[in-house]
């Protein structure tokens, strides 16, 4: 089993851009795919964008264009850069992995701890 742990978040004004990263131990990291997910006051967790083991991304169609997943498996991690950002962005960020892309997709591999993103209008 892979334990994360996220970082990155913080407060940005309408129209930045913050960089999240999920640092891997535990497990594997290559093998596994990886999954960002966000959750707002009041709302379910949503997945935002996901990565498989062989680099194949795909992204909600509210973050498409302005956020990228990626994974440097040399160093255990993976990142979510997050441009032109929105007040609607603002919610706390968690990723999951497991190698199981499925299971990713389900949100019911391994979780972070989450990092806070508030997005100021």
């Amino acid at each position: 089993q892979v334990q994360l742990v996220e970082s990155g978040g913080g407060l940005v004004q309408a129209g930045g851009s913050l960089r999240l990263s999920c640092a891997a131990s535990g497990s594997t990291f290559s093998r596994n795919a990886i999954g960002w997910y966000r959750q707002a006051p009041g709302k379910p967790r949503e997945l935002v964008a996901v990565i498989s083991s062989g680099g194949d991304t795909n992204y909600a169609d509210s973050v498409k264009g302005r956020f990228t997943i990626s994974r440097d498996n040399a160093k255990n991690a993976a990142y979510l850069e997050m441009n032109s950002l929105k007040p609607e962005d603002t919610a706390v960020y968690y990723c999951n992995a497991d190698r199981r892309l499925l299971a990713v997709l389900a949100g019911t591999g391994s979780w972070g701890q989450g990092t806070q993103v508030t997005v100021s209008s």
